[in-house]
């Protein structure tokens, strides 16, 4: 299964013009990841590009329905603190997933860190949104670029 999956990675803040360009970029990468093969798109559930990456595959499995969605989420309170625009959203996410994972059941320092180690080490391919050197995002692209996993950075192709 590792062979036929993709997960995302990027940063949560992203600007409302840059949005259009990155999804646009997305839909691209995600369409010739699946002429390749790729059946399993794995987000974590955060705001910014993980949430963009998340409702392109939902809007993908209409033309795609062999596609799947797995979210893998840190801990069941991930939205603390969330707006309620945000919230709904995510709960819509859940709700069209075709399966969630938790890493854990509450949140601790580290827990976001275990979700990005499970995402990449269940795929083959990361498709993420990097744009500085330091950072979750950061580590976990080196993570998977240190196991070996095919990147592609929307952020690049975005400049």
């Amino acid at each position: 299964m590792r062979k036929k999956t993709c997960c995302f990675t990027g940063h949560r803040h992203i600007s409302a013009n840059q949005t259009v360009e990155i999804k646009s970029r997305l839909r691209s990468v995600i369409k010739n990841l699946i002429s390749e093969g790729i059946l399993y798109f794995g987000a974590g559930g955060a705001l910014g590009f993980d949430t963009i990456a998340a409702l392109t595959v939902l809007e993908l499995k209409e033309d795609y329905p062999q596609i799947k969605l797995i979210l893998v989420l840190p801990c069941e309170n991930q939205t603390f603190g969330w707006s309620v625009d945000d919230i709904v959203v995510y709960n819509d996410i859940k709700a069209k997933a075709d399966k969630c994972v938790y890493t854990s059941k509450d949140y601790y320092n580290g827990c976001m860190q275990k979700r990005n180690r499970h995402l990449v080490d269940n795929s083959s391919v990361c498709v993420c949104y990097l744009t500085k050197n330091s950072g979750g995002t950061f580590y976990t692209v080196n993570y998977a670029r240190d196991k070996g996993l095919k990147i592609y950075n929307i952020a690049n192709e975005a400049e």
